[in-house]
C-alpha cells in the first residue's frame, strides 16, 4: 500500500521507509492497522491527564498534610482542599476517557487489519492459504490480529504517557528542587530502561515459543472438535487428547517464564521508587536547614515520587507487548508476502507470450477472456509445496462439455481441480485459460470465468437466501427457490419456518451433510461462470439420490452451455458425462509415489476395457 494521509486525521499506511522500518513485520503490520495518529495523539494526552491528576494529587496532598500540620488559617488550606478534591475527581474521568479513546483506536485498528488482511488473501494466492492448517489459519486472522492491535493500547500509548507524564513530574520536582529533580530522573531512567530492557530480553526467548505454542493449541482444538466422530472411530482421538495437553503444558511453561520476568521487573521499579525517596530525603533534609527548601516542600518531594512511578511500572508490560505483537505480526505477514508472492512462474518449455508477461507484471491488466473460455491442463503435476500428488495429467474443459475425475480417496482429485481452477499452481506442465496461462489473469478475472466447489465449502451464519447470493449477489428469492428445487431440496425448503429467509446458523449447524452438499451444488449453479468444477457433490447422499444429483448436475450444466468436471466417488451416474478419467498408482507403486491416469474413456469404453473399474462399479452396486 502506498503512503495516505496528509491531515492529521488520516489514517497512516503504507510500505515502509529505508529506515529499517520497512522489514519490520511489526511496523509494517501496523500500517494495516490504519491507525489515526491523531486519535491516538489524543489519547496519550487523556492518559496523561489521568496521571497528571493522580500526581498532581499526591503533591497537593503531601503539601496538605505538611501545611495543616502547622495549624495555619483554615481559608489558607481551601484551596489545597479543592484541588485534592478535583484531582481526585478528574484522575478518574480522565482515565475512563482515556480507556475509550485507547479502546477506539485498537478496536479500529483491529477492524481495519483484519479487512486489510482478508482482502489480501482474496486477492492474493489461494495456495498460500489452502497450505496452512484451519486452526492456524484462524489463529493468525484472529488472536495475532488481536496481538497486533494491543500494541497501540498496551504499548504505544503507555510508553507515551510515561514519557508525558515522567518529564512533567521531573520539572515539578526540580522546580522546588533541582539536585532532587536530577534523582527523580535518574531513577525513572532505571525503572524505565533497566525493567523494560530485561522484559524485552525475556520476551524473545519466551514470545516465539509462546505465538507458536497458541496457534498449535488453536488447531489442535478446532482439529479435534471438529473431527471428534472420525477420530474416535479411528481410535485416534485419545493420542489427539495427548497433543493437546502436551501443548497446554508448554504454553503453561511459557506463561511461568514470562511471570518471572515480571515479576523481576516489578521488583527493580520498587527499588527505583525506594531510591527515589531516599535520595528526596537525603537531599531535601540538608536543603530545609539551610533554608532554601521549605518543611512543607520537602513533604512534595519526597511523596510525589510515589505516583510518578505508576508510569514507569507499565513499562515492562509495553516491552513484552511489543515483542509478543512482532511475533503475531510476522506470522500475520508471512502469510500476507506468501498470497502476495508471484504464483505460477512459466515454465521453462512453455514461455509466455511478451503480452501475457506484460500483463503479470501490471495487475489486472490482463487480455480479456473469450466469452466461452477453455481450460487446458497439459502433461501437468498437481501438488503443493512442489511435491506431486498426482502427475501426467491432460484435461480440456469447455462450454458443454462434462468430464469426471474418479479415484480413491486422497487420491489427489480435490488437488487437481483447484490447479484446474488456478486456486493452487502446478508443479510441472501447463493450466492455461484461453492459451494462456492461468497465473497471467487477475484471481477475479479467473474467478468469473472458472468456479471451484470445494466440498467443505463454507456455509455462512445468515439466511438461505443470502448464502445462495454468494454465487451471484442478484439471485432473487424466486431464483433462489427454483435452484433448491432444482438440487431435490423442495420438500425441505417447504419445511424451513421462514422459506429462504430462515438463519442456517454457524456453518450450516442446524443442517444436514446430504442437505449441506445440494445446497452448495445450488449455489454452484447460480453462479454466472461457464466452467464448474466440483468437488464430490454427491457425497453424504443415499445412492439413488446422489445419482440422481450427479446427473442433473451435468444435464443442467450443458443445457446451460456451460463445461463441468466432478469429481467424484459414484461411477454408476457417469454414463451422463463426455469422458472420465480414473486416477490411482499402478501395482508396482510405492504408496508415496504420485498418482496418475491409469485409465481414461467413457463411462461405457471403461466398463467394456477396464477389469478395475468394473469391480468398482459392481462393488458399488452390491452396497
Amino acid at each position: 500500500m502506498s503512503d495516505l494521509g496528509t491531515s492529521p486525521d488520516s489514517p497512516v499506511r503504507g510500505t515502509g521507509t529505508a529506515d529499517g522500518t520497512a522489514t519490520d513485520p511489526l511496523w509494517r503490520a501496523v500500517r494495516l492497522l490504519d491507525v489515526s495518529w491523531s486519535r491516538a495523539a489524543r489519547a496519550i494526552g487523556l492518559g496523561s491527564l489521568a496521571l497528571a491528576s493522580s500526581v498532581g494529587l499526591a503533591a497537593v496532598a503531601a503539601w496538605l498534610i505538611a501545611r495543616a500540620s502547622q495549624m495555619p488559617p483554615v481559608l489558607q488550606l481551601s484551596v489545597a482542599t479543592v484541588a485534592v478534591r478535583a484531582f481526585g475527581i478528574s484522575r478518574g474521568v480522565f482515565r475512563y476517557l482515556e480507556r475509550l479513546a485507547s479502546h477506539d483506536v485498537a478496536l479500529r485498528g483491529m477492524a481495519s487489519l483484519r479487512a486489510n488482511v482478508y482482502t489480501s488473501l482474496a486477492s492474493g494466492r489461494t495456495a498460500a492459504v489452502a497450505g496452512v492448517r484451519r486452526g492456524d489459519l484462524l489463529a493468525r486472522v484472529g488472536a495475532d490480529v488481536d496481538a497486533v492491535g494491543d500494541v497501540v493500547v498496551r504499548a504505544i500509548i503507555p510508553a507515551g504517557v510515561a514519557l508525558v507524564v515522567s518529564a512533567g513530574s521531573v520539572i515539578l520536582v526540580g522546580v522546588f528542587l533541582p539536585s532532587a529533580g536530577v534523582a527523580l530522573f535518574l531513577c525513572l531512567l532505571l525503572a524505565g530502561v533497566l525493567g523494560p530492557w530485561l522484559s524485552a530480553r525475556a520476551a524473545r526467548r519466551t514470545e516465539e515459543r509462546g505465538a507458536a505454542a497458541r496457534a498449535e493449541m488453536t488447531s489442535t482444538v478446532l482439529e479435534t472438535l471438529e473431527g471428534s466422530g472420525p477420530l474416535t472411530v479411528s481410535g485416534r482421538l485419545s493420542q489427539r487428547m495427548d497433543a493437546l495437553r502436551r501443548t497446554d503444558r508448554e504454553l503453561a511453561a511459557v506463561t511461568d517464564s514470562g511471570a518471572r520476568t515480571s515479576g523481576t521487573a516489578a521488583a527493580i521499579n520498587n527499588v527505583a521508587i525506594g531510591l527515589a525517596v531516599l535520595a528526596s530525603l537525603l537531599l531535601g533534609i540538608p536543603a530545609v536547614a539551610a533554608g532554601t527548601l521549605a518543611p512543607v516542600e520537602l513533604a512534595v518531594i519526597v511523596l510525589t515520587p510515589l505516583a510518578v512511578f505508576e508510569a514507569a511500572g507499565v513499562l515492562p508490560a509495553a516491552a513484552v507487548q511489543m515483542h509478543r505483537s512482532r511475533q503475531a505480526a510476522r506470522r500475520i505477514m508471512e502469510l500476507l508476502d506468501a498470497a502476495g508472492e508471484d504464483g505460477d512462474a512459466a515454465s521453462p518449455t512453455h514461455p509466455e507470450p511478451a503480452e501475457r508477461s506484460a500483463a503479470r507484471a501490471t495487475p489486472g491488466t490482463s487480455a480479456p477472456l473469450d466469452d466461452r473460455p477453455e481450460v487446458v491442463v497439459a502433461d501437468a503435476a498437481c501438488g503443493w509445496n512442489g511435491r506431486a500428488a498426482v502427475t501426467g495429467i491432460d484435461l480440456a474443459v469447455r462450454p458443454g462439455r462434462a468430464v469426471a475425475i474418479v479415484g480413491p480417496s486422497g487420491v489427489g482429485k480435490t488437488t487437481l481441480l483447484m490447479t484446474a481452477a488456478g486456486l493452487i499452481p502446478q508443479v510441472s506442465g501447463r493450466v492455461s485459460l484461453d492459451g494462456s496461462p492461468v497465473s497471467s489473469f487477475a484471481p477475479d478475472d479467473v474467478a468469473q470465468q472458472v468456479v471451484f466447489v470445494a466440498e467443505d465449502g463454507h456455509v455462512f451464519d445468515t439466511t438461505l437466501l443470502e448464502n445462495l447470493r454468494v454465487a451471484r449477489g442478484d439471485v432473487t428469492p424466486d431464483e433462489a427457490e427454483a435452484a433448491l428445487v432444482e438440487v431435490g431440496l423442495g420438500e425441505w425448503l417447504a419445511g424451513l419456518p421462514d422459506g429462504v429467509g430462515t438463519i442456517l446458523g454457524p456453518d450450516a449447524m442446524t443442517i444436514s451433510g446430504g442437505e449441506r452438499r445440494r445446497l452448495l451444488v445450488a449455489r454452484a449453479l447460480l453462479a454466472p461462470a461457464p466452467l464448474l468444477l466440483v468437488d464430490e457433490p454427491a457425497e453424504h447422499l443415499d445412492p439413488a439420490t446422489a445419482d440422481e444429483l450427479l446427473t442433473h448436475l451435468v444435464e443442467t450444466s450443458r443445457t446451460g452451455g456451460r463445461g463441468v468436471v466432478v469429481a467424484t466417488h459414484r461411477l454408476s451416474a457417469l454414463a451422463a458425462v463426455d469422458e472420465v478419467l480414473l486416477l490411482g498408482r499402478t501395482d508396482d507403486a510405492s504408496p508415496e509415489s504420485p498418482a496418475t491416469v491409469v485409465a481414461r474413456g467413457t463411462h461405457a469404453e471403461l466398463l467394456a476395457h477396464d477389469e478395475g473399474y468394473r469391480w468398482a462399479l459392481a462393488q458399488e452396486a452390491a452396497v
